[in-house]
């Protein structure tokens, strides 16, 4: 009796030990930019393989509405971390210099904008489509940088009716024809598309932004100000189990669809398995990222986005690279070097 005693009472006393070291950890709300799909399976990870929490973060996460408005959700207080665009950052940082967060390690290093068209439909070039009727999710950098691809394609993006539109609907709009063309993210209206027993390659037109004329970054993790004044440990930490679930989910990509399935149980493996290798040939494999490594950027190349930005609408200041992009928490180099997939 009095060995059970003492068994129960280690027992008693490690689960003690355990509750409160994970209390310990600090609290990190995290929000992504989108619903959760195969491209946010590596958060996933970082969380179940307990990356977040060997770096002392207890970290939820949260599904999102755009990736500018996570731009807007950590800026505001709400989040302390997120997954959000630069360019929305940007423009952030242009209104309020010291309130806007900063990206702390770049995911998407070729862009995903897009519009998309049917290809029996009205617009079959970019110049068509004044005078009709373009869908979006107003939260999202593909429709903030519209007016950035009108000009650079010489056709006045005041004569295009932009359309509202949810996250769970665009893609039916432009079938229906309830829009003439879409701005998304290419992953997700590709797959999207395949979900709904239709060609993406026969039955739509792509005009990505990267193709005409706009050479931008995208998407990366983004922390507040205050985050990293308070707890620089923590960004530093939140960057390494990120990166770290990020490596392990490009060597073998079932590991992070598992990881989402333990949250979003209704996922379509097959549907999320094939946009989350789209995303990481497309958005992570560039040229550039074989030669600095994921995470990192061109200062020089996020300058050329900031003018870009700054034509787009009167700046009161226009931001210095260096209060966009902090690359001083990034692993190094050799540890950011995508792997080969399994």
């Amino acid at each position: 009796m009095r060995m059970l005693i003492k068994s129960l009472a280690l027992a008693a006393s490690l689960s003690f030990a355990a509750g409160t070291a994970f209390a310990d950890n600090l609290p990190i709300k995290f929000t992504l930019d989108w619903k959760a799909q195969g491209p946010h399976s590596w958060f996933y990870l970082a969380k179940e393989k307990g990356y977040f929490a060997d770096e002392g973060l207890d970290v939820t996460i949260d599904q999102g509405e755009g990736s500018s408005a996570a731009v807007t959700r950590v800026m505001s207080g709400t989040y302390d971390a997120g997954f959000g665009d630069i360019n929305a950052l940007i423009r952030a940082a242009a209104k309020a210099p010291d309130e806007a967060p900063v990206m702390v390690y770049l995911v998407y290093n070729g862009a995903p904008f897009a519009i998309i068209s049917k290809k029996d439909g009205d617009v079959q070039s970019l110049k068509e489509l004044e005078g009709k009727t373009v869908a979006a999710p107003t939260g999202s950098a593909t429709f903030q940088l519209f007016p950035a691809l009108a000009e650079a394609n010489g056709f006045d993006a005041g004569k295009v009716e932009l359309l509202n539109a949810s996250q769970n609907l665009i893609e039916q709009m432009l079938v229906r024809g309830q829009a003439d063309a879409i701005a998304q993210f290419g992953q997700t209206s590709y797959m999207n598309f395949i979900a709904m027993d239709l060609d993406p390659n026969e039955d739509f037109n792509w005009f990505y932004y990267s193709d005409n004329g706009l050479d931008l970054y995208s998407n990366g993790i983004i922390v507040s100000r205050k985050l990293i004044e308070e707890h620089p440990e923590a960004v530093e930490g939140l960057v390494t189990a990120i990166n770290k679930a990020i490596m392990d989910v490009v060597a073998d990509p079932a590991v992070g669809i598992e990881a989402l399935v333990e949250v979003e149980p209704l996922t379509d493996n097959k549907l999320e398995t094939e946009r989350l290798q789209y995303t990481i040939d497309n958005q992570l494999e560039t040229d550039e990222t074989a030669e600095i490594g994921l995470g990192d950027l061109d200062m020089q190349r996020l300058e050329n986005s900031i003018a870009m930005n700054a034509n787009l609408e009167t700046f009161d200041t226009v931001p210095e690279a260096s209060a966009i992009f902090d690359g001083s928490f990034l692993p190094e180099k050799s540890e950011r070097m995508l792997p080969t997939a399994n």
